[in-house]
């Protein structure tokens, strides 16, 4: 696969077009599988982790499943092409910076996609927009048992199938949401709504899992244990949350404009005539101004703008996307203005089309 042709599209799941996408961005499941013959990522050497990926390779041109995963060597790629992967969500920070041999298999629309030896020898990923827990589940189930047919996976009769973190021991299930709460955030309720999920054992997280922060007001609530829980019930417990979370947001986000509309509209409409207009953007302020407009496009404060762009904006102004599209490597001040460029760009080009 051309990374760089990557750059020309978007994936399925920054479409907006989803269940709930006024306030889910996407839904993601990840199942660890490990197979039976080799010892845990852990434990194995170079040679070792050479033949895991050579048997899973094998696996991936017999798989009998609609799509087609095209393989990537992430163990033959740079700082940016990697990087760049994490930006789209389809490897981890943990593949991107790992050893030996590894690499990601990975639909065209950039659905479903496989790590291989990441921390466990696979992670089969099924990424959609909006919430849509449901179909998530259906497709990944789907190319697991593909993936059975030609691979024996580590599996114990008690514990179900066996992970190299035993918080992943059963299932092996991570079934997470990506939400945008941006009027929580600003109606500080959002520390309200981690404190309940901690107590039900549901982890949040920033835009890229674990161990990322929080940017643009978009939160990832995961499953933290799979031990003693089937699937079903793993996706339950989150189909039960969401939905709460979703209408705290909503509430929250027309008191905002009932209490203050004039100054809600003025907060959106500065933080677009920003994004419209600026020579040098940092990250962080772009993900900031976009959250704001973003919360204005669903108030119908701004009427001119697609939620895929917005959706698009957020990872094309990431980096590793800047110096993809720039065909350079880019220091931080350059990066500033090639994303203030991409912005006036493409908003004006939206302007234009409406």
């Amino acid at each position: 696969m051309d990374l760089d042709s990557l750059t020309q599209q978007s994936g399925d799941w920054l479409r907006g077009t989803g269940p709930e996408s006024d306030v889910v961005v996407s839904t993601r499941i990840r199942l660890a599988r490990n197979i039976s013959e080799f010892p845990f990522n852990t434990r194995t050497d170079d040679s070792t982790r050479a033949r895991i990926v050579k048997q899973v390779r094998g696996a991936l041109d017999d798989l009998a499943i609609p799509t087609v995963l095209q393989y990537i060597d992430v163990s033959e790629l740079g700082d940016t092409d990697r990087q760049f992967l994490v930006e789209r969500q389809l490897i981890s920070r943990e593949l991107s910076e790992g050893e030996g041999a590894r690499g990601v298999a990975i639909s065209k629309n950039e659905v479903e996609s496989v790590m291989v030896n990441e921390e466990d020898h696979l992670r089969l990923q099924v990424l959609a927009s909006g919430l849509d827990l449901s179909g998530c589940w259906q497709r990944i189930d789907q190319l697991d048992d593909a993936f059975e047919e030609h691979l024996t996976f580590a599996f114990h009769d008690h514990y179900g199938y066996l992970t190299a973190c035993p918080t992943n021991v059963g299932t092996g299930i991570r079934a997470s949401v990506m939400l945008h709460l941006p009027a929580l955030v600003q109606t500080r309720e959002i520390q309200k709504v981690f404190h309940s999920l901690q107590k039900i054992n549901l982890a949040v997280r920033g835009l890229y899992g674990e161990g990322s922060q929080a940017m643009g007001d978009f939160y990832q609530i995961s499953n933290q244990y799979t031990l003693g829980l089937s699937e079903t019930q793993v996706l339950e417990k989150l189909s039960s949350v969401i939905p709460r979370i979703l209408d705290y947001e909503r509430r929250s986000r027309q008191a905002m404009l009932e209490e203050n509309r004039e100054e809600l509209h003025d907060q959106v409409s500065r933080s677009y005539g920003i994004l419209k207009s600026a020579h040098t953007i940092s990250s962080e302020e772009t993900m900031h101004l976009l959250s704001s407009v973003r919360l204005g496009v669903y108030l119908n404060l701004i009427d001119d703008l697609e939620l895929s762009t917005l959706n698009e904006l957020y990872i094309q102004t990431q980096p590793a996307h800047l110096q993809k599209l720039r065909h350079a490597e880019l220091d931080s001040a350059e990066r500033n203005k090639a994303r203030a460029a991409l912005l006036r760009q493409r908003l004006a080009a939206e302007s234009e089309n409406d």
